[in-house]
């Protein structure tokens, strides 16, 4: 039977040796994002996406021998355990086979074959499955079974006990059930019917529907089970009965018997009132599970690209939360992100005071130096939108504006987080700033909101939730310590994804820097309560202090690797100090091999790279390699746009169907992953992410619907 490290191996096309190092520091309490940065020549490279898979697989496989050895010992308990069905165990490579294979040892509910049992036909049954007997009359078989004052008081009656009593059996068998699974999901259909045919509903494209099951796109699914749970649609998987039974004849009726007919009738019944619903039931669960793990793996990399998208820094933002009835929420930043000032303003309807919106953010212009306005995309976002236009339009100021996602920003200002950051500001306030700082550092404003409130998903509410979190979770880490975390400016909320600090040693650290002062050198870390040796090793390297003693306490060289990159910058005859003025851009050239040089030194290669490489640009961001954000001088209007316009555009949300593109009016246009390249596209994150700068050219506008086409692909003249 294959290991856990070598089922791992060939799943990931990994090597046994790899994995067992990956299990290994696992299970010493490192995480993914220490190992993946830190300990590169264990694993042989193994990036953080990998390594998460592999610690997900991992969980899995030991879930499914530890749920193996329950079921062997509860089989073996009731004396029943054989050892063919223990091989059978043993080899279950699915929980799912497990479970089949210890079904007919789990205790049931009183059931038709149960009563029949304890009536004492259970001889009679056998003999059916047997199918040894071939002359005599099957009622007269029966008759010595039959009870008066009983259910089974005549002939007809026990053969339909003992009938029961293989239907049921035929259901427990692991083999047959196998066989009618994979029956299923090869030629099965999934037929969706409205509850109400003559109600419309956002779901009408789906009355009447079937599709193959194998076949059904991802996003369907999620669509007809939504539909289902709000009571419009009727769902049903259809299978071929008469095939279906014909194929479970096969394998059950090996010979003529004089039972022959009753075993036909146990073998209709076992399938169509026992093992068909069973599979039915499965089958809706696995389609499930497959939509839902695919919708959270694109929901996770839209996470991702939207977390890792461009800080614009230097800017000094005007943020606007715009609102109908209560005015449009102003707040004014300085480019650290510190509220300078706040107010509100009613340039929307029902009080249209353009004149006096206008005049209120001229005037924070002039006082704080102003540069970009943020508005916020919900409601009122139009109306705000055309009279920051008009302001920019006459004025002679260098200023722009963008519009940004407030997605979750209502969840972050009414949080408790929200009221300990800013306790004397009302929860509108709060949320004006939180989107002024997603412009001015995208990362660290959005950690403070749970990661599937951000809406770059699809169907998030009717996923499994805590798949979900732990994904998203994961993805945040990753990017959080890719990037690296400023340890004198870092709220609890970003500390608290820093690899191996916990939400409440975050807090901590947070206390320690509020009593203590600025860090000014990483290992007073070992100082702040509740972080320990193995929290220090694995949060080290991804917290970055400015101005320390140690200028390499600035950059992702972990402590463990001060005196190989000591060294490094002594043979290079650079002095420390060069750290703070940019780095020594030069320097592999005066290393010369670094391969070599490892070796001298008794140091990986793969460590060696990443230190010569932070020496060169140390603390250097990786979010700068992603797209600018695209700024507007002046609004377009729905109305302007025509078939054919050239537009620019950015990637607000990537779905299995397409992709929605801000091109500056308040609605989203739609690429259909059709139109998002002139070649065949599996899936649109192969084309696109969340932040993307695109061109494209507008196909269509629905104005009754408010929808507009859009194709990345240029029509030819």
């Amino acid at each position: 039977m294959p290991s856990i490290q070598s089922t791992i191996a060939q799943e990931l096309g990994l090597t046994a040796a790899q994995v067992a190092t990956v299990i290994e520091l696992i299970d010493e309490g490192n995480t993914i994002p220490f190992i993946a940065r830190y300990r590169k020549e264990a694993t042989g490279g193994i990036d953080d996406v990998a390594l998460r898979e592999l610690d997900d697989r991992l969980a899995y496989l030991r879930t499914l021998e530890a749920r193996k050895a329950d079921v062997l010992k509860a089989i073996e308990e009731q004396g029943k355990l054989t050892d063919d069905l223990r091989s059978k165990i043993e080899a279950a490579t699915v929980m799912q086979r497990v479970e089949d294979l210890y079904k007919p040892y789990k205790k049931k509910r009183a059931t038709r074959a149960s009563k029949a049992r304890d009536a004492g036909l259970e001889p009679l049954a056998l003999l059916l499955i047997a199918q040894a007997t071939t002359h005599g009359d099957p009622r007269a078989l029966a008759a010595p079974y039959a009870k008066a004052d009983s259910a089974y008081d005549t002939p007809e009656a026990v053969l339909q006990g003992a009938r029961d009593i293989v239907a049921e059996a035929l259901a427990d068998d692991a083999e047959h059930v196998a066989a009618l699974r994979t029956l299923t999901r090869r030629q099965a259909v999934i037929e969706v019917a409205a509850v109400d045919a003559n109600e419309k509903t956002v779901y009408d494209t789906y009355y009447g529907s079937s599709e193959q099951l194998a076949r059904i796109p991802n996003h369907r699914i999620l669509a007809i089970n939504r539909g289902e749970k709000e009571g419009k649609l009727k769902v049903h998987v259809r299978t071929d009965a008469d095939a279906a039974v014909a194929l479970l004849e096969r394998r059950v009726i090996r010979r003529p018997s004089i039972f022959a007919d009753e075993l036909k009738a146990a073998v209709a019944d076992s399938y169509k009132r026992l093992i068909a619903p069973s599979l039915e039931r499965e089958q809706r669960a696995e389609l499930t599970e497959r939509a839902q793990t695919d919708a959270i793996r694109v929901f996770a990399k839209n996470t991702e690209s939207l977390l890792s998208q461009r800080p614009v820094r230097g800017a000094r933002v005007i943020a606007l939360d715009p609102g109908y009835r209560t005015g449009c929420k102003v707040a004014v930043l300085d480019e650290y992100g510190k509220l300078l000032d706040y107010t509100t303003v009613y340039p929307t309807p029902p009080r249209s005071d353009v004149a006096g919106t206008q005049r209120t953010l001229a005037g924070y212009v002039r006082t704080y130096g102003a540069n970009v306005i943020v508005i916020g995309n919900g409601t009122g976002s139009r109306e705000t939108e055309e009279v920051v236009a008009d302001l920019i339009a006459r004025t002679d100021t260098p200023l722009s504006y963008t519009i940004v996602n407030e997605a979750g920003a209502s969840v972050y200002s009414a949080s408790q987080l929200a009221s300990e950051e800013y306790p004397d500001l009302d929860v509108t306030t709060r949320g004006a700033m939180s989107l002024g700082r997603r412009l001015q550092d995208p990362l660290a404003e959005l950690v403070k909101i749970p990661p599937q409130s951000i809406g770059v998903g699809q169907y998030q509410h009717d996923l499994n939730q805590a798949a979900l979190e732990r994904a998203l979770t994961g993805v945040v880490e990753n990017v959080v310590n890719r990037v690296g975390v400023d340890l004198n400016t870092a709220s609890a909320s970003l500390l608290g994804y820093v690899s191996g600090i916990s939400a409440p040693v975050a807090k901590n650290i947070v206390a320690y820097r509020e009593e203590h002062g600025a860090f000014t050198d990483r290992r007073q870390l070992k100082k702040v309560p509740k972080l320990g040796a193995k929290a220090y090793l694995n949060c080290a390297g991804f917290l970055r202090i400015a101005g320390g003693k140690n200028p390499l306490d600035a950059t992702s060289v972990h402590p463990e690797s001060y005196p190989a990159a000591s060294e490094v910058l002594r043979r290079a005859g650079v002095e420390p100090e060069a750290l703070t003025r940019g780095g020594v851009p030069d320097i592999a050239k005066r290393l010369g091999d670094v391969g070599a040089l490892a070796a001298e030194l008794g140091v990986g290669a793969p460590t060696l790279r990443d230190i010569v490489a932070e020496l060169e640009k140390p603390g250097r961001d990786p979010r700068d390699d992603a797209p600018e954000v695209v700024f507007s001088r002046s609004v377009r209007d729905f109305d302007d746009l025509e078939a054919g316009m050239e537009l620019t555009g950015t990637v607000r949300n990537v779905v299995d169907f397409g992709a929605f593109v801000d091109i500056g009016v308040k609605q989203d246009g739609l690429v259909h992953i059709s139109k998002l390249a002139d070649r065949f596209v599996k899936h649109p994150s192969e084309v696109v992410s969340v932040g993307d700068t695109v061109t494209v050219w507008v196909t269509g506008v629905d104005k009754d619907r408010g929808k507009i086409s859009l194709s990345m692909v240029k029509a030819k003249a």
